[in-house]
């Protein structure tokens, strides 16, 4: 499950994972027992720090978008073993102050900074493995924004300005 996380301007949330120079979007599993929306406010709150009451859930992937990871970044040899996800992407909108984004709500952060960015600026910076599930979420959420996706040019990205 992804969140893409949007202000009144219509940019968006990318955070930076810890310790990394590596930006993403928050996105996390789902346990057996929860929907992708309880699975979705769940990580909000872990990740950053919100609670359900601090944004308004805009919509979400009809379907469910999936990446594989690269065969180097594939954990074996300790469980669980994890060679992609299955994702269902949800926009939100921040209700409340942005100083309410935080990073210490779990004792394992995943992100140590955060930024707002032009919506479709995610697409040249996330890895490359993850491009392809990140175009078509934000292609299919943008029009709940009033955004028109800038069209690629031989399916190559847009550069980050």
């Amino acid at each position: 499950m992804g969140i893409v996380l949007a202000n009144a301007r219509g940019e968006v949330l990318w955070a930076k994972r810890i310790g990394q120079e590596a930006w993403q979007f928050p996105q996390g599993g789902i346990k057996n027992h929860e929907t992708p929306e309880q699975a979705m406010f769940r990580e909000l709150e872990e990740e950053l720090g919100l609670k359900p009451d601090h944004v308004e859930v805009l919509g979400c992937t009809g379907d469910w978008l999936r990446y594989r990871l690269p065969n180097r970044l594939i954990r074996r040899g300790r469980p669980p073993v994890c060679i992609g996800q299955k994702q269902r992407w949800f926009l939100l909108r921040l209700l409340a102050s942005e100083s309410l984004v935080r990073f210490d709500a779990t004792g394992a952060p995943e992100f140590d900074g955060w930024r707002w960015v032009d919506y479709a600026r995610p697409l040249a910076e996330v890895v490359a493995f993850k491009r392809e599930v990140y175009r078509s979420a934000l292609s299919e959420l943008a029009p709940l924004l009033g955004i028109e996706m800038p069209v690629t040019n031989g399916g190559r990205v847009p550069t980050a300005q």
